[in-house]
């Protein structure tokens, strides 16, 4: 169990401590993994920054979803998930979640573009894995710009997404994998809906305490 994000931001920092001062660059996934992400980043002494990725809705039940697109257009599809949906269905969930993306890289990232990854170590950091389809968007917009190494980093997630997705990436850290698995609030004992306010107050928080550690 963790207290909040907060606490489990901390505890994947620890476990991922071997990347401590490695010049790591990590992208939190908006907006609940924005908070973990940044107490990980902290630890780990490294760069952070938020990639958009948003899930495909069903039309009629926008709680599940079929797939996911990142905000340079990567998408994943669960093929068996989306074979109920037309395809000009499908094709007009994508572009409305790329609008929302839009909106979010507008707000939550200022516009800026993203920092460089080729090259880089990238740990992506969420709160928790449900189906995984945000994700592995994710995984496959930093792969097209050639990251050096990729670990995905969560509290939790099931048994099966560890072994799918882990087979995606050179490394994922997942802290609790329950056997009855059926949501990421499950091992929260504070579990909300994050805000665009509270992301932009958390990143604001993370620009003000690393200028000053530059000045240092």
């Amino acid at each position: 169990m963790f207290g909040n994000r907060a606490d489990a931001g901390k505890k994947i920092g620890l476990a991922l401590h071997k990347y401590k001062d490695k010049n790591v660059l990590v992208f939190c996934i908006p907006r609940g993994g924005v908070e973990v992400g940044y107490h990980v980043a902290k630890f780990l002494n490294a760069e952070l920054s938020i990639l958009v990725s948003r899930k495909l809705p069903y039309p009629d039940n926008p709680e599940s979803g079929f797939g996911a697109v990142a905000e340079d257009g990567s998408t994943f599809i669960f093929e068996d998930a989306a074979r109920y949906v037309p395809k000009e269905i499908v094709n007009v969930i994508i572009e409305e979640q790329k609008k929302e993306i839009k909106r979010r890289v507008k707000v939550l990232r200022g516009g800026a573009p993203l920092p460089e990854i080729r090259g880089r170590i990238v740990v992506l950091v969420d709160d928790g894995i449900a189906m995984g389809s945000t994700m592995r968007a994710a995984i496959m917009m930093c792969r097209k710009r050639k990251a050096k190494r990729i670990i995905v980093a969560v509290p939790v997630t099931s048994g099966d997404v560890v072994e799918s997705v882990g087979e995606l990436v050179d490394e994922i850290v997942v802290l609790e994998v329950p056997e009855n698995f059926y949501a990421v609030a499950q091992v929260y004992a504070n579990w909300y809906d994050v805000s665009d306010d509270e992301v932009l107050a958390i990143m604001e928080r993370w620009r003000e305490e690393s200028s000053k550690r530059r000045n240092d």
